[in-house]
């Protein structure tokens, strides 16, 4: 099979080598996406808040350690699979951040628990903290473990502070679980685009989790850690100083959905750049109208609208996918301005599924194509 190392490692460090990458491809820019990790860790060490950034994002063991080196305390990552696949690159302080509960997940998690550093992992029901139990023991590993809280997405997390105390029971009952905090993620809120709006529905979840937090603290279990928050509501979040630390992931990045939103509520150009593109090619230019690219649903997420035209063709453009291989960008006259082999890079509407469609990220300085890093997690959801 050929991989992408064989296709461009020849064009590594030459100059304008960009524009010879075999299409579709994910590009990043490796000067913005290290902008982008300065400027949260700034902030975030600003307010005397630790970062645990969101590894779901990128699935990468090279961006998950420039994150560390700036100064995160770790790295969350969404599912088991993706903890096994970054801690075996050298992450560590990794937060798994969805319950795991399948007997073999639970198995796996044990094993995870006794080689990898600074592990936690959250947990919503007191049958599986009994489980996570069994195994651990059978391990002869310890875990420290966050109980996640609903945030009334009734997604996962206990649904109430009385279950959240009945859990922080069962937990303080098992000897190799150790009760570290809470977790509180408000996805929902994360897209709603008026600084105001979004703010007001964090202010209101946020005194529901102070409900839950003095519940646990009244009946000794006072959290040490309080996690969560997003791209989305860090700001607000950080106003409102109930979180210990941060989650935020898609701040790297930048997609459309965070795009057009109001990040700051200051107005003005967002506060992180865009680092991350799809770069296609036109293949048909048959019509005045509309002109055909190399990037469908195979190389795009359908999840937050659609993408946005970077470079190389009209900003007007709208894109409208045609199918698995292929996308318009329509235009007028747009058929007459680009003809086929023409490189056209793009935004993509959601970075997170976007980035699983890619074995490797092209790393660019510039035009130059400057290394290719492996999409270290790619695939592993289970």
């Amino acid at each position: 099979m050929t991989t992408d190392r064989d296709l461009h490692a020849h064009l590594i460090g030459q100059q304008g080598s960009r524009a010879d990458l075999n299409t579709p491809v994910l590009v990043l820019d490796v000067e913005a996406l290290d902008r982008n990790i300065a400027a949260m860790a700034a902030l975030v060490a600003g307010r005397g808040i630790a970062l645990r950034p969101h590894a779901k994002t990128h699935k990468s063991v090279d961006i998950a350690k420039r994150q560390i080196k700036a100064g995160a305390v770790g790295v969350c990552c969404a599912k088991i699979g993706e903890a096994e696949a970054l801690s075996e690159g050298g992450v560590t302080g990794i937060l798994i951040t969805s319950p795991v509960s399948a007997p073999r997940a639970i198995e796996r998690l044990a094993a995870l628990a006794a080689r990898a550093d600074g592990l936690m992992a959250v947990i919503d029901h007191p049958g599986v903290a009994e489980k996570l139990q069994i195994a651990l023991a059978a391990a002869d590993a310890n875990l420290d473990v966050i109980i996640d809280i609903d945030p009334g997405i009734a997604r996962t997390g206990v649904a109430s502070a009385e279950t959240a105390v009945a859990l922080a029971n069962t937990i303080a009952a098992s000897p190799n679980l150790e009760y570290r905090g809470v977790q509180f993620y408000c996805g929902s809120q994360q897209h709603i685009e008026s600084y105001a709006d979004r703010r007001a529905a964090i202010v209101e979840r946020t005194a529901y989790l102070q409900s839950v937090i003095a519940a646990l603290a009244d009946a000794g279990f006072a959290p040490a850690i309080v996690t969560g928050s997003g791209t989305g509501t860090h700001r607000i979040d950080l106003d409102l100083g109930i979180f210990t630390e941060l989650q935020a992931g898609s701040y790297v990045f930048m997609d459309k959905q965070y795009l057009d939103c109001d990040l700051t509520g200051e107005g003005g150009d967002p506060p992180f750049e865009v680092s991350l593109s799809v770069d296609a090619r036109v293949v048909s230019a048959n019509h005045s109208g509309l002109v055909t690219i190399d990037a469908g649903y195979k190389s795009l997420s359908t999840d937050g609208g659609v993408a946005v035209v970077q470079r190389g063709a009209p900003e007007t453009a709208f894109f409208a996918f045609m199918g698995d291989e292929h996308a318009a960008l329509i235009a007028p006259g747009i058929g007459a301005q680009l003809t086929p082999g023409d490189p056209v890079s793009l935004t993509v509407p959601h970075c997170d599924p976007t980035v699983n469609l890619y074995d490797s990220y092209h790393v660019v300085a510039g035009d130059t194509l400057v290394d290719i890093w492996p999409v270290s997690a790619r695939g592993r959801a289970r």
